[in-house]
């Protein structure tokens, strides 16, 4: 007797879906040759499972468009705390505390460049989901100027004899009894920094433009990447605690909901009621709360917070700590911004210059290219994709330089750079698209241009942000850390490289923090650049990384570097790895030729993709 088995099949939409009211049907199975007028019609069925899906959405997928705006939400909320510190940190530094004016017009043209920036960095750049935004990197150069002599503010006293000494003037103090700084002043402060920027942010542009990064690529691999990007994420914790410790509770709570809702609850699907039109009502399991784990995570600890302080358990102290933890702490932002601002350039006045403030970006700018080469394959591992190759990183690099110049000639005094918060974003909610990270850059245009939404946001608890940024910079880490998967472990040479680079970073940043005469060579300018770049844990840590790896023996692969400077590297993307969910074909752009990228001009064209060798190979 032949024998074979039933086996229920469904049959299914070509998104995998079941079709509406599916009966089950079945694929006979035959363990012989069926022979006979009695036999029975054999069908051969492959099933191809697949390998399962890491990313809801993958970088070259668009969700649709309302799923967009959200996840886009979702991102600004994340990133908002970096817009808010470091613009009210140069509206500091310019003596620009009390302008509120000036601190509404910096606000607004920094949420106006990160967004200009993203969108830009999304489509023609690197072409990843990554963000733009002011960040730390550039805040420690800023507060090393206030240590200098020049860019201390006016106290109240000489404020108070400038006022009385010009007696044509009509001033008077503000709500807290101070005397405002003069626009002069302010205007000065913002544009000395405007031209030392500019000239800094086209050195970067150059540097990727002409191809230049590409040639760092050789020497940076992942035992220096480890170090730089991980003292980085560790130095940032100072401004978690900041945000954190107005309340520590709703930072915890929000953090901890991120946390259950992306990771604890990974495996369940939230029941959906969705319609159409030939299968009317059914249910679809979608992992909603895992797409929207932080901002659902955001909502509900704004939420939170809007209870504590209705019900007066935070302090209406503007002194206390838990005073910004209020929800109705920043009322006044919303009040005093206008409805609609348009940054341009100039408009703080004329552009100046100082060596002092140029030397200090320059070498933010170096470290910035270090911590963007770092987070680029920080985020290309997180989408399951390649490495970038030279012509994205060189694009990358150009875009950043470009954002930078014209930030300088707006006035938001400091650049932009990658965000690993949002980095880290991508692991927890599994959306890597690159429309949504667009449509963030779109949304922060907007933001900045509609003065009083973009300071609606900014009215967002510091402690719900501190939560928030607690999941972000936790998860960046982590993936920093898993580079050194690549790496030989079990190598002294590593080990030695790592370990003192890691120790160094956060020895000598502290030591200059507890000991400002520490640097004594005699002259003011080079004790100063010499505390700009020990104070720097990324400097400090990464450049001594980056020059043990160089100058150590080690082979290629103990280094990390037969992996990391793969094929994939010069476009290759034929080659089809279990790792990936995409090729190296995210990197191209859609509006070079395919003549041009064959042509032997490609050859001298660092930021696109040449195929001249393999073309006359096969030839």
């Amino acid at each position: 007797m032949e024998q074979h088995s039933e086996i229920p099949l469904l049959k299914r939409t070509v998104d995998g879906e079941p079709l509406a009211n599916n009966e089950p049907t079945a694929a006979t199975v035959h363990d012989g040759l069926s022979q006979g007028k009695d036999a029975t019609l054999e069908t051969s069925i492959n099933i191809d499972a697949g390998k399962p899906r890491r990313l809801f959405y993958r970088i070259s997928e668009s969700p649709p468009f309302y799923l967009v705006s959200i996840f886009a939400l979702q991102q600004c909320l994340m990133s908002i705390a970096g817009a808010l510190s470091t613009s009210l940190l140069v509206s500091e530094l310019v003596c620009a505390k009390d302008a509120e004016l000036i601190k509404s017009q910096v606000l607004s043209s920094t949420m106006f460049m990160s967004g200009l920036a993203t969108f830009l960095m999304v489509t023609v750049g690197v072409r990843l989901p990554i963000y733009q935004g002011p960040t730390n990197i550039y805040i420690i150069p800023l507060l090393a100027l206030t240590e200098m002599q020049e860019w201390r503010c006016p106290s109240q006293g000489d404020l108070a004899e400038y006022y009385n000494s010009t007696s044509s003037m009509n001033v008077t103090v503000n709500m807290r009894g101070r005397y405002p700084v003069p626009l002069e002043i302010i205007h000065g402060k913002l544009g000395t920094i405007m031209g030392s920027l500019m000239v800094v942010g086209f050195i970067h542009l150059m540097i990727g433009a002409t191809g230049l990064v590409g040639v760092l690529l050789r020497f940076i691999g992942p035992v220096t990447i480890v170090p730089s990007l991980t003292l980085i994420g560790l130095y940032i914790y100072k401004t978690v605690v900041t945000f954190s410790e107005t309340q520590w509770g709703v930072s915890l709570f929000t953090a901890g909901l991120a946390l259950v809702l992306s990771i604890y609850l990974s495996n369940v699907k939230t029941p959906l009621i969705a319609w159409q039109r030939k299968r009317g009502f059914y249910i679809k399991w979608f992992p909603l709360h895992q797409v929207f784990a932080i901002l659902l995570a955001l909502l509900l600890g704004w939420a939170l917070s809007v209870i504590l302080t209705e019900y007066g358990v935070l302090s209406d102290d503007p002194l206390s700590k838990d005073y910004y933890a209020r929800t109705d702490s920043r009322n006044y932002v919303i009040r005093q911004s206008p409805w609609f601002f348009f940054p341009y350039p100039g408009q703080f006045g004329t552009p100046g210059f100082s060596i002092p403030a140029f030397v200090t970006f320059l070498l933010a700018t170096c470290f910035s290219i270090l911590d963007s080469i770092g987070d680029y394959s920080a985020c290309a591992r997180m989408c399951f994709v390649p490495p970038p190759p030279k012509h994205a990183v060189n694009r990358g690099v150009a875009v950043e330089g470009a954002m930078s110049f014209l930030a300088g000639a707006v006035g938001v005094g400091h650049a932009t750079s990658s965000y690993g918060n949002n980095i880290g974003a991508i692991g927890i909610t599994r959306v890597a698209s690159r429309r949504v990270f667009a449509a963030t850059g779109v949304l922060f245009m907007l933001m900045g241009i509609l003065g009083k939404i973009g300071a609606f946001f900014v009215t967002i608890p510091y402690s719900v942000i501190g939560g928030g940024m607690i999941i972000g910079v936790g998860i960046f880490v982590g993936i920093v850390l898993s580079n050194l998967q690549y790496v030989d472990l079990n190598s002294p040479r590593n080990l030695a490289i790592i370990g003192i680079s890691l120790l160094l970073g956060l020895m000598l940043p502290h030591w200059i923090e507890t000991t400002p005469d520490g640097i004594q060579t005699g002259s003011e300018d080079a004790d100063r650049i010499i505390k700009v770049l020990l104070s720097n844990p990324s400097c400090a840590g990464g450049v001594l990384a980056c020059f043990l790896d160089n100058t150590v023996p080690g082979t290629l692969k103990e280094r990390g570097f037969d992996i990391w400077q793969h094929e994939y590297a010069e476009g290759d993307t034929s080659a089809a790895s279990e790792s990936f969910e995409e090729g190296a074909e995210v990197y191209q752009l859609p509006c070079v030729p395919e003549w041009l990228m064959k042509s032997k001009i490609s050859k001298y064209i660092p930021f696109i993709p040449s195929y001249y060798k393999e073309a006359s190979h096969t030839e």
